[in-house]
C-alpha cells in the first residue's frame, strides 16, 4: 500500500512561512513525480507545484516566486517552502506522487 505522510502544517500569519514535507515509500519516490495540490473551502483541488524524479519543477502562477519545491533523494521526501503566504494560500495540502497517489492532507491556515 502506497503511504504518502504529511506534515508541517499549521497557522501562520500573511507574510510568514511554512515548510511542508511529504514522505514516499522508497519505490513510490524514485520512480514518480511528486508535487503537492491545494483544495480550499468550496473550491476544486489544484495544483500548487509539482517535481519530476530528474527534479524539474513546475508552480502554479498564483505561487510563482514564493513557493519552492524539492526533493531529498535519501530521505524520500519532498518539501514545499512556502514563503510571503496570503490568506488566499490558506488550504489544505495534498501531497501527491504520479499517477494517482494521495496523501491525507494537511491544513495550512493564514491569518490576516
Amino acid at each position: 500500500q502506497v503511504q504518502l505522510v504529511e506534515s508541517g502544517g499549521g497557522l501562520v500569519q500573511a507574510g510568514g512561512s511554512l515548510r511542508l514535507s511529504c514522505t514516499a515509500s522508497r519505490v513510490i519516490f524514485s520512480t514518480n513525480s511528486m508535487g503537492w495540490y491545494r483544495q480550499a473551502p468550496g473550491q476544486q483541488r489544484e495544483l500548487v507545484a509539482f517535481i519530476t524524479t530528474g527534479s524539474g519543477t513546475n508552480y502554479a502562477d498564483s505561487v510563482k516566486g514564493r513557493f519552492t519545491i524539492s526533493r531529498d533523494n535519501v530521505k524520500n521526501t519532498v518539501y514545499l517552502q512556502m514563503n510571503s503566504l496570503k490568506s488566499e494560500d490558506a488550504a489544505v495540502y495534498y501531497c501527491w506522487a504520479f499517477p494517482k497517489y494521495w496523501g491525507r492532507g494537511t491544513q495550512v491556515t493564514v491569518s490576516s
